[in-house]
């Protein structure tokens, strides 16, 4: 299994927008990765370049050394799933051409997927719901046998109960048939206890990269009367500060140290753990 390495890279729009910011990154093989941030952060523009549909400004991507660019050999290791994908095909048809393209596609693993998932294989793709369509996609990807998935709003209109089983599917995947896999989703919340690692851009640039477990393990709530709330805060890096009435809460960006304990047992103030989805809000939030 090969690594990808990004190598800064920076993507420009109209000589004039600026999507991805000379970013630098290391996705290590074997891992489920979440790659978050918000609406226009860089995260589609970063895996379309991933695949070649659309080309860096500056910068390049190697995969196991090599380079993606016009190199269909690297190129055959990626299955991506893209938002506006279209197959209008029969769905027979869709799993012969996958097979094509991907020769260790399981059809057999494909149709038992779709049974499961009630998609009917005897329509054609472009009479299924956004949902369905959603799922389909995500057979395909599964069922392709590719090293490097990459998953861009992989459960975009399908129900929850759906998304669950989908989820599941996908860990016991990874866990017969270990790969890369990248997800790119606003549902962090569905998503924190499948991701290994997680990638946070914002505004074009990454201002996260690092395993969930230690991420998390480096941040901290803290909760009280909003007066001492403020002098706990102060020099200490923090963000998202929320207060109803006379209370107030805080992330706090640092490791809990002896002397934090003592203080907030001062000032009569409450820790508590930060969910990934809360973090992430807080680290992309405007200012």
């Amino acid at each position: 299994m090969n690594k990808i390495e990004v190598k800064g890279v920076t993507k420009v729009y109209n000589k004039k927008t600026k999507a991805l910011d000379n970013i630098s990154i290391t996705i290590e093989p074997n891992k489920i990765y979440g790659l978050l941030g918000r609406n226009g952060a860089g995260k589609t523009t970063l895996l379309n370049i991933l695949t070649t549909k659309i080309f860096p400004t500056s910068g390049e991507i190697t995969i196991g050394g090599e380079e993606v660019f016009e190199n269909d050999k690297v190129l055959g290791k990626i299955f991506y799933i893209m938002v506006d994908s279209a197959m209008p095909w029969a769905f027979h048809r869709v799993f012969k051409r996958m097979k094509d393209f991907y020769p260790d596609f399981d059809i057999e693993y494909a149709k038992e997927l779709a049974d499961r998932f009630d998609i009917d294989v005897s329509k054609k793709s472009k009479v299924l719901s956004t949902g369905e369509f959603s799922l389909f996609k995500a057979i395909l990807a599964l069922a392709s046998n590719a090293e490097i998935l990459l998953l861009d709003e992989p459960v975009l209109g399908v129900d929850p109960n759906h998304r669950e089983m989908l989820y599941k599917e996908m860990i016991k995947n990874y866990s017969e048939k270990p790969k890369t896999i990248i997800v790119s989703t606003h549902l962090i919340k569905e998503v924190a206890s499948i991701v290994e690692e997680v990638i946070i851009i914002k505004e074009g640039r990454i201002i996260e990269n690092n395993s969930v477990d230690s991420l998390l393990s480096e941040v901290y709530t803290i909760t009280g009367r909003a007066d001492n709330v403020d002098e706990y805060l102060r020099n200490r890096e923090h963000a998202a500060v929320d207060g109803i009435g006379e209370r107030k809460t805080a992330i706090i960006l640092e490791n809990k140290q002896n002397k934090d304990i003592s203080l907030a047992n001062k000032l009569e103030l409450e820790f508590g753990n930060v969910e990934l989805q809360e973090l992430c809000m807080a680290l992309t939030e405007d200012g």
